[in-house]
This record gives structure tokens, C-alpha cells and sequence, in this order.
């Protein structure tokens, strides 16, 4: 296996290895000399093959997976047009135990896929917690209202509305209505792996319509 190089039939239709090889080694903070050393691999060809100028034979491409705490399949599998693609009335709701949030996954799983995306039913009177990390968000308002904190500033963002930021900036929200809102997320920061386990599911029969909630108080903080 380690002289087999990669067939144009193993690689067709899916991304190119060595853009994978050098986010994956970035992500992990390597240099390509660590990352030779450890895959037992030359930093001239390992410089070659994340620039696709040389492609490397599965056992290689073996050693530099280990190397990088991934599967071999990281690097040359690919999701099917059927996994990719969610159907509005099929999509699975859930919750985490203890959240009143609610999760409708959009995106899928693939080799060196950065984008997460989930619709997200908020109840009135949600208020996350403070935080700030690495990677971008954008949030979209779908349904209702939601108020924004972004830094030391707070904005009210409506149906409609979006807001696009860099996650490292400090950041907060809260549904201050008596409606549910409802937002489309997408981001960089993983939330939900599909080797996760979400804590309950929700029965997804109907969407929820809105319903008042009067005097409403908001109670405890969660994480989004």
C-alpha cells in the first residue's frame, strides 16, 4: 500500500488533499517541520503535496493523518448529494438537557468542511451568557426579535435583520419579547458534532406557532 499513490478515480469529485493537509496542520498549530517529523516525511515533499504539486500514496497519506489525529477518510471522503441536502419538513429538532433552546441542524459533515449552521428556536425570555472566541458568526432573524450585544454596544434586531462579527469580539443575546424567535445561525465554531450526542429530542410534527407569554422574567443565563 505505502507505493500506491492516489488514482484519479479515489480523488475525483472530492477536495484536493493538500489544502486539507495544510488547514488540518494550521488548526493544529504544526509547522511543516513538525509535522514532517512526526509523518516520518521530508519538509520539501510535504511542502509539495500541500501545494498540490505532489500527490501522495495512501501510506504516506496514512502517516500524515496519524500525524494529525485524523482517519485516513478526513482527507478523501466526501458527503453524497442525498446527505448534504435537508428537507424543511424532515430535519430533526432537538434540544441539550437543561437548554430551552431549540437546534434544527442545516449543514452536514465532510473532510475539512469549517461552516456550521443551525435554525434556532429561542423562548421568550432567554439570555445567554457573555463569551468570545476564534472564527466568525452571522446571525440572521428569521421570526421575532431578539437584542444583540455586541462589545459595549446593544442593538435590537428584527425579522429580517443579520448581523455578521468576529467571535473573538464579546458578545451576548436575549429574547426580550413574550414571542419565540427564531434565527438562522451560521458560523465557524463547531457547536455539534455528529458524534455528539444531543440530549433529547423534540418532536417535530408542527412548527411551534408563537404563543404570548406574559410576564415573562428572565431567570438564568445559557450558552448558546
Amino acid at each position: 500500500m505505502a507505493g500506491v499513490a492516489l488514482t484519479r478515480a479515489e480523488t475525483e469529485g472530492h477536495p484536493k488533499v493538500g489544502a486539507l493537509i495544510r488547514a488540518r496542520r494550521r488548526q493544529q498549530h504544526l509547522t511543516l517541520e513538525a509535522l514532517g517529523k512526526a509523518a516520518e516525511v521530508s519538509v520539501g515533499y510535504l511542502s509539495q503535496v500541500e501545494r498540490d504539486h505532489a500527490t501522495p500514496s495512501l501510506g504516506t497519506l496514512a502517516g500524515i493523518a496519524r500525524a494529525l489525529g485524523v482517519g485516513i477518510d478526513y482527507f478523501v471522503s466526501a458527503p453524497s448529494a442525498q446527505t448534504a441536502l435537508t428537507r424543511a419538513n424532515e430535519r430533526n429538532r432537538f434540544s441539550l438537557d437543561g437548554s430551552s433552546i431549540v437546534y434544527e441542524r442545516l449543514g452536514t459533515e465532510f473532510p475539512g468542511n469549517t461552516l456550521s449552521s443551525f435554525i434556532m428556536t429561542v423562548p421568550p425570555g432567554y439570555r445567554s451568557e457573555t463569551v468570545a472566541h476564534e472564527g466568525e458568526e452571522i446571525l440572521y432573524v428569521l421570526e421575532g426579535s431578539i437584542t444583540q450585544r455586541l462589545d459595549d454596544e446593544e442593538m435590537v434586531m428584527s425579522a429580517g435583520d443579520s448581523l455578521h462579527f468576529r467571535g473573538n469580539r464579546p458578545h451576548s443575546w436575549s429574547n426580550h419579547t413574550d414571542q419565540p424567535a427564531r434565527l438562522l445561525w451560521t458560523g465557524t465554531l463547531t457547536l455539534f458534532r455528529s458524534s455528539a450526542k444531543p440530549s433529547r429530542q423534540v418532536a417535530a410534527a408542527a412548527k411551534p406557532g408563537p404563543k404570548p407569554v406574559k410576564n415573562k422574567k428572565i431567570v438564568k443565563q445559557e450558552k448558546r
